[in-house]
């Protein structure tokens, strides 16, 4: 069981569940998709500064 959550949690299940249980604007969806980009090109760029 522990397995499976931890599985669903990496894959985003558990977030993308909650933000469709209310309607998001197109342009609050668009700034939030924007948001999440940068936040994981700033991961990819610190583990990239790790090597």
């Amino acid at each position: 069981m522990r397995v499976l959550k931890r599985k669903l949690q990496q894959e985003g299940l558990f977030r993308e569940m909650k933000q469709r249980k209310f309607y998001e604007k197109p342009s609050v969806k668009r700034k939030r998709k924007e948001k999440e980009a940068q936040r994981r090109l700033r991961k990819k760029m610190r583990m990239m500064r790790r090597d």
